[in-house]
C-alpha cells in the first residue's frame, strides 16, 4: 500500500490532519505526520520527515503532502522519482483524497493524480 507523509511546520496541524485522513478513509493507511522542529518549534525538521517516510513505506512508493514554504524545499531533498513523490495539492484535501486512494489500493501514480484532484474540487 502507498504511504503518505504529511509535512508542515507544525507538529499539531500535521497530526491532526493526519488523524483525520486515517478516519475519514476508514482503513489502515499508513499515514504519518511530520511536523515541527525537532525540539517542538514551528518549522520542519528533515529528519522528522525521513523518519516518517521510513515509518510508512511498505514497498508501495510514499506520496509527501507538503504545506508551505520550506516544508516543499523539505520535502525536495527526499524525494526519490518512482518512489517518493510530492503533491503540490492542499493540504487537507489532498492528504484526504491521497488516503481514500491509498486504501483502495491504488499505486503510487494513482495516489498522487487522486491527492492532485482535490486542487479542482469546489467547495460551493
Amino acid at each position: 500500500m502507498v504511504g503518505i507523509v504529511l509535512i508542515s511546520h507544525s507538529d499539531g496541524l500535521a497530526a491532526e490532519a493526519a488523524e483525520l485522513a486515517r478516519r475519514i478513509c476508514g482503513t489502515d493507511v499508513p499515514v504519518a505526520a511530520a511536523g515541527g522542529t525537532d525540539d517542538g518549534g514551528i518549522g520542519t525538521s528533515l529528519d522528522k520527515v525521513a523518519a516518517a517516510i521510513d515509518k510508512v513505506d511498505q514497498g508501495d512508493g510514499v506520496v509527501l503532502i507538503p504545506d508551505l514554504g520550506s516544508s516543499v524545499l523539505t520535502a525536495r531533498l527526499l524525494e526519490a522519482p518512482g518512489a517518493v513523490v510530492i503533491a503540490d495539492v492542499p493540504f487537507v484535501e489532498g492528504a484526504i483524497s491521497a488516503a481514500v486512494a491509498a486504501g483502495c489500493g491504488t499505486p503510487l501514480d494513482g495516489v498522487l493524480a487522486a491527492a492532485e484532484e482535490a486542487r479542482t474540487i469546489r467547495k460551493m
